[in-house]
């Protein structure tokens, strides 16, 4: 194992940072649009959620 290391190339860090930004696959039209559409999703929730809780009655404290 150590062999393998002492053989292994050495990449400065902004190598190794286009390394690891070049590994990130850009992502299909469908998973942007799916990402899109659960941040929708959450959006709508919250707002539902949010419309509940007003339009409850509220309560006065005695």
């Amino acid at each position: 194992m150590t062999d393998r290391m002492a053989n292994a190339p050495k990449l400065s860090v902004e190598e190794a940072l286009k390394k690891l930004q070049r590994s990130d696959e850009p992502k299909s039209k469908k998973e942007r649009y799916d990402e899109k559409m659960s941040a929708l999703d959450e959006g709508i929730r919250r707002t539902r959620v949010q419309k509940l809780r007003l339009d409850r009655p509220k309560r006065t404290r005695d």
